[in-house]
């Protein structure tokens, strides 16, 4: 699949933390079609695995997370709103009017209540509070409650769209675009001679904390490990110090957290084969899976790649395809070397 349409195929599956079902049934059913791994399951923490190369030689794992910022129904009011709870680090401040489609027994669009001007003393927040939102599906509550549960989930309705360029738009690209990624390096790797063993983790729960890595890592025992994720993209308001710039390559993280060996080989790599990287350098957790795999039973060797993105965790995230691609690059022939 064209990688572009993938990323769509990826990114129009809903998949909060705890719910990620459905994502992983569709990674799973495209890594079949690709014939190009072995021992594809799930493990008890809705993780996806997959392996690939050769199953005696050393371990490197690629772990991006798929699972996606939301809400949770909390309650049906008497006129049929529902109040919701964050699941996840959704942006307040652009909640108001936003689309949602609720995951009820068939999916359920709904709005969020916004005051008009005309009725506002102009003192209330520019972000409205979760205790404040609530979102409104156009039903009564017989109607409403027919088809959601408390507990249903929420997601933007949103659907990516084609900017300039290489470049796209839309919800949940933190971190299918990384989850693509994933894919794009089984199929670069499907036809080449490996001397080590590649392990695919498709992680959940990152966005409540990194469980699905956590765990997952600790069923794979990796050698070493490269954990994916996105990272900010220079814009409006973000200083250079703190963020990357879109469509200039892989973001190559440093860390105390990190191995400095994999981050100096990831350098030298993308040197000697002219593929366009970034610095990303911290000085402490780096606020992604590594940090979790890092310390899984006795500590793993763990490198991480961000990918450069504007307007994190909102229903409009940018990213340009380029930079997956190039990504995907540097990463295999990284594991071309072992």
């Amino acid at each position: 699949m064209e990688l572009k349409n993938l990323i769509f195929t990826l990114c129009s599956q809903q998949g909060i933390p705890g719910r990620e079902y459905e994502i992983t049934d569709k990674i799973a059913e495209i890594l079949g079609e690709n014939n190009s791994v072995y021992d594809i399951y799930r493990d008890k923490n809705n993780n996806l695995h997959a392996s690939l190369g050769n199953p005696d030689g050393k371990t490197i794992m690629l772990d991006a997370h798929i699972d996606q910022i939301g809400f949770v129904v909390t309650k049906i009011d008497e006129n049929g709103f529902l109040k919701v709870s964050k699941v996840g680090g959704m942006d307040m401040r652009v909640m108001n009017d936003t689309l949602f489609t609720v995951h009820g027994k068939e999916p359920v669009k709904a709005v969020v209540c916004c005051l008009p001007p005309h009725l506002s003393d102009g003192n209330e927040d520019t972000a409205v509070s979760e205790d404040k939102l609530w979102l409104d599906t156009g039903m009564s509550k017989e109607r409403v409650e027919s088809l959601i549960e408390i507990g249903d989930s929420i997601t933007f309705a949103q659907e990516c769209m084609e900017l300039a360029g290489t470049k796209i738009a839309g919800p949940a690209l933190d971190d299918r675009c990384c989850a693509a990624l994933l894919i794009r390096c089984a199929e670069i790797l499907k036809d080449k001679k490996l001397n080590c063993k590649v392990e695919f983790l498709f992680s959940s729960k990152e966005e409540v904390g990194g469980m699905g890595a956590q765990t997952g890592s600790f069923i794979v025992q990796p050698d070493e490990a490269i954990a994916f994720d996105v990272s900010f993209a220079k814009q409006s308001g973000v200083s250079d110090a703190s963020s990357g710039k879109l469509s200039k390559g892989p973001m190559i993280g440093y860390s105390p957290v990190l191995s400095r060996e994999i981050y100096d080989r990831l350098i030298c790599i993308a040197k000697e084969n002219n593929i366009s990287y970034q610095h990303e350098i911290m000085g402490g957790k780096t606020g992604t899976n590594a940090d979790e795999i890092s310390i899984t039973a006795g500590g793993r060797k763990t490198g991480l790649i961000s990918i450069p993105l504007r307007n994190m965790h909102t229903q409009a995230e940018i990213i340009d395809v380029q930079d997956i691609e190039n990504t995907a690059q540097l990463v295999c022939k990284y594991i071309l070397e072992k």
